[in-house]
């Protein structure tokens, strides 16, 4: 007898049917993380997988916030959990309450291993890195011909600065050959005349999916191109081996065109805000360079002969103008000095005492007498007005104001 069922009738028996199998729970899985993606939900997606197989497997959020590690690609892991059925989709998958580390997984290993010798070479210092272009005339670029990847490039190339050239190297960017190709691709870019920029790059993908860029060929191929390389290989949480060795690491292709072909408004107003601050700097440095004319020419125009020759006159003008006004003012104390010592002497001169009603007696030989005994027969009396001859009828001695 046949059943006659919907698609969800028969999704959801077998779902019930894995459910109800003792065997599929509580699970302990052991592979290699491959196709892993974080959703802005927090749950995780990702293929578990070994040399023969691999089986879808989601972690929801609840149990991926106990992780204490960061799963990634090629990571070896240890799942616990439970094997059901996705009904919408019939999709047959492991969903994993708890995972742990087990060991990294070949491809991880290779990477790590590549990393650190090529990092020891110096390949990835920053030292190596040089700064793109302001303003690229031509761009290569080496990625497959289809897909979304030259497509976003030249949307945002066009749209940022419709006059920049793109060339594009098509190349396979996955698989058995890539990543020799991919190397020849920038050889071939870098020997095309007037390129002043590379971009590799390729779409999202497992972390076999970016392999070729991850192999020692196209590393030293960056390394080695002539112009600046720009590395847009997957998405913004994929790290491939180019991106350490690129001058610059793109988060997406179109990222990567916003940093190559900078937008001409942005470059017209720079250039005009750049023309006014030279103008300002120009007329700043002419005012300076006038300042600096006019105080030389005040400190040589103080430094000329003539000037000199004039200071020296000034100065000695004022030195003659003080010493004269000092001699002045001497000569006025010394005249002044001199009329009160005449003065004094005018007082206590014999012309003086004469007119206080005095006379002095002399000899006739003109000696002064000044005393009674002794007095000459004749005598010279002087007076105020004149001198008279007189002789001695008689004399008298003792004090002649009555003192004793």
């Amino acid at each position: 007898m046949s059943w006659s069922l919907t698609v969800s009738d028969l999704n959801e028996y077998v779902r019930r049917s894995l459910a109800g199998d003792p065997m599929l729970k509580d699970l302990k899985l052991r592979g290699e993380i491959s196709n892993f993606k974080r959703h802005v939900s927090g749950h995780l997606y990702f293929s578990l997988k070994d040399e023969q197989a691999r089986i879808q497997c989601v972690m929801f959020r609840q149990d991926a916030s106990r992780l204490t590690f960061t799963p990634a690609d090629g990571m070896r892991v240890e799942l616990r959990g439970s094997v059901s059925l996705y009904t919408a989709s019939g999709s047959y998958q492991f969903y994993a309450a708890g995972m742990s580390p087990d060991g990294l997984g070949a491809l991880y290993q290779r990477f790590e291993e590549l990393k650190r010798r090529l990092m020891a070479e110096g390949l990835f210092d920053a030292g190596r890195k040089r700064p793109l272009p302001l303003l690229p005339g031509m761009i290569g670029i080496v990625t497959a011909r289809t897909g979304a990847v030259i497509h976003d490039i030249a949307r945002v190339a066009g749209r940022r600065n419709p006059g920049v050239q793109l060339v594009l190297r098509p190349a396979q960017v996955q698989g058995i050959g890539a990543a020799e190709d991919i190397a020849q691709g920038i050889r071939d870019i870098a020997a095309i005349p007037g390129i002043d920029v590379l971009i590799i790059g390729r779409g999202g993908g497992s972390l076999e999916d970016l392999w070729a860029f991850n192999e020692e060929v196209v590393v030293r191929a960056i390394a080695a191109c002539p112009v600046p390389v720009i590395s847009a290989v997957g998405h913004e949480t994929d790290v491939t081996l180019s991106d350490f060795a690129a001058d610059v690491r793109a988060a997406t292709p179109s990222a990567a065109a916003e940093l190559a072909v900078p937008e001409r408004s942005q470059l017209e107003d720079q250039l005009l805000s750049l023309r006014a601050r030279t103008v300002k700097a120009g007329h700043d440095a002419l005012n300076e360079r006038r300042t600096a004319l006019s105080q030389a020419e005040t400190r040589l125009a103080r430094l000329h002969p003539a000037a000199q020759l004039q200071d020296r006159r000034s100065r000695e003008a004022l030195l003659i103008s003080r010493l004269n006004a000092a001699a002045q003012a001497s000569l006025k104390e010394q005249s002044a000095l001199v009329s009160r010592q005449l003065a004094r002497l005018e007082a206590l001169g014999p012309q003086a005492v004469l007119k206080r009603g005095y006379v002095i007696a002399r000899d006739l030989k003109g000696h002064p007498v000044t005393r009674v005994s002794g007095l000459p027969d004749t005598m010279e009396l002087m007076f105020q007005d004149g001198t008279a001859r007189v002789r001695t009828l008689s004399q008298e001695g003792g004090d002649p104001f009555g003192g004793s």
